[in-house]
């Protein structure tokens, strides 16, 4: 058999955990939304726009999670948005003026004030502060696929036990895809690709098509299959599972043999933010006793001398040719694949969104000409799941084992000594849950909004994003305080419940905090078979 191309199916992850501070005027963590939006996402929208008028042929899926996707439909957080955009232009005006003497720093401050001077003009002139709309004309155009996640972003192999969980993950992302485009999601990505035996499951019964696994999730399942990594597997419960490639994954993802890690790119963490004093920097960041990055970067990766200036224009060339190099390494694997296989291979590339522009700040343009060389490709394609399943409907049933793409390939990320105290309070608040549902299996009016504001509390001590931040020890006091005040919120309610009061006054404003999946019915608790 004469297979003629093979394809290249690019997935973006794009997920941040819920973060909503009404009560606060300014809130420190909001600025992990800011910092995505200016740096990532208005970018990476303006950059598949750009390709689209440009006539450029393209097709990959992005995942949208639904706190995500709810945090861009928020006004407030919208409105703080607009005001982080002036701050960053006006730090860029002192800057102009602090550097006006140094000809290559300047050149580097004129280049990021009218970065955040695009940004403004995409936002508020090409959205009208509403992303959404631009990634839904994107996919109706042909360009992208929008996918879901858990809602909260669960890491759901350590809920095996709670199954009404899974499904209340499941459920509420399904519900919130709904509502927000107006249509079922056909895919789901697994938070942190983390699966287990049986998954598909709950999946399926949502109408999901296909989900995502880690490779060796796949390469070490229960038997042996024929196309390995580049073609799906039809799990036990029905639902078909697209592997990660490792090489092309490894690529982007690793700063120590990856493209990110060359030494002409830009150095991510020095920052004026830390560099210049408390005097100069104070009425730009957070407040003034707590230093934060401000997007105003000089130099580029420590070479180990120190004080080397970022130059953008020998990044860019470098970025450009590891667009070259990796479409070639892509490229080989499709020939030699196309030997051994019977059906066009599919290399999965899955990334989260933050990647390119945030972290990898030459990213983008690595990815505009990796996307102009994938147009120019006589081996492969770009392609979505859904097309290559709708051309191959018929795949070997194997059963992935459990796994995950987090450090060491299984639970030692969101599972260790930093973060596994947690979940003895959370599996007790769901068990409590499932109770609150057999109590109370049919309310409405008020008695009804605290259920679900007790369901909400629960869906939310949930994000993996909080034992991770723990892990990691960035900003984990934080993620300690959310993980405690979303579950006293929900033992309070149920002490209420037992009581057979409600405190409306405080019901309301924790509802203005954690404003979140509105259509949610608490019901999702409640026992159902799933067998």
């Amino acid at each position: 058999m004469s297979i003629e191309k093979g394809y290249l199916g690019f997935v973006l992850h794009s997920h941040l955990p819920y973060v909503h501070h009404p009560e606060k005027q300014h809130c420190l963590e909001e600025y992990w939304f800011f910092d995505a939006l200016a740096e990532t996402y208005l970018p990476l929208l303006d950059l598949f726009n750009k390709l689209y008028a440009e006539k450029i042929p393209y097709k990959l899926t992005i995942s949208l999670s639904p706190t995500l996707t709810t945090m861009l439909l928020d006004d407030l957080l919208q409105t703080r948005f607009a005001a982080y955009l002036e701050n960053k232009i006006a730090l860029g005006e002192k800057e102009l003026e602090r550097n006006r003497k140094n000809p290559d720093l300047l050149k580097l401050s004129e280049l990021y004030k009218k970065h955040y001077e695009k940004c403004r003009d995409s936002f508020e002139n090409t959205y009208k502060r509403n992303l959404i709309k631009g990634f839904k004309a994107l996919e109706k155009a042909g360009c992208i696929e929008i996918i879901t996640t858990a809602a909260t972003h669960a890491f759901l192999p350590l809920y095996q036990e709670f199954p009404r969980v899974i499904e209340a993950q499941i459920h509420t992302a399904v519900m919130s895809y709904g509502r927000v485009f107006g249509k079922a999601p056909r895919g789901m990505w697994i938070p942190e690709l983390g699966y287990f035996p049986g998954l598909g499951k709950y999946m399926k019964q949502h109408g999901i098509d296909y989900s995502f696994v880690a490779a060796h999730g796949q390469l070490f399942a229960n038997k042996k299959s024929k196309y390995g990594v580049y073609g799906p597997v039809e799990t036990s419960s029905g639902i078909l599972a697209f592997s990660r490639d490792i090489p092309a994954s490894r690529a982007v993802f690793s700063t120590e043999d990856g493209y990110p890690g060359d030494q002409v790119y830009r150095d991510a963490e020095q920052d004026i933010g830390f560099d210049q004093g408390f005097d100069y920097i104070g009425p730009y960041i957070y407040d003034d006793k707590i230093r934060i990055n401000t997007g105003y970067k000089y130099y580029r990766i420590d070479t180990g001398e120190k004080g080397h200036v970022y130059n953008p224009e020998k990044a860019a060339a470098k970025a450009i040719a590891h667009a070259e190099n990796y479409i070639y390494l892509r490229s080989k694997q499709v020939k030699k694949l196309k030997t051994l296989m019977d059906r066009p291979p599919i290399i999965i590339c899955p990334y989260d969104s933050e990647i390119f522009g945030k972290w990898w700040y030459e990213g983008l343009i690595w990815f505009e000409h990796v996307i102009r060389k994938a147009a120019q490709s006589d081996d492969f394609e770009m392609s979505t799941p859904s097309q290559y399943i709708d051309e191959f409907s018929v795949n070997e049933k194997v059963e992935p084992i459990f796994s995950s793409w987090g450090n060491k390939g299984y639970a030692s990320v969101w599972l260790e000594g930093s973060n596994d105290w947690i979940y003895r309070h959370i599996h007790k608040a769901s068990e409590r849950m499932k109770e609150l549902v057999a109590r109370f299996p049919n309310e409405s009016g008020l008695k009804k909004r605290v259920l679900d504001q007790a369901a909400r509390e629960v869906l939310l001590s949930q994000a993996s994003d909080w034992p991770f931040i723990m892990k990691t020890c960035l900003s984990a006091d934080y993620a300690k305080m959310r993980v405690k005040r979303h579950l006293y919120n929900f033992n309070k309610i149920y002490d209420n419940l037992c009581r057979n009061t409600v405190n409306t006054e405080w019901l309301t404003r924790i509802e203005k905090e954690n404003k979140i999946f509105p259509d949610l019915d608490y019901r999702i608790f409640g026992d159902r078979d799933f067998s």
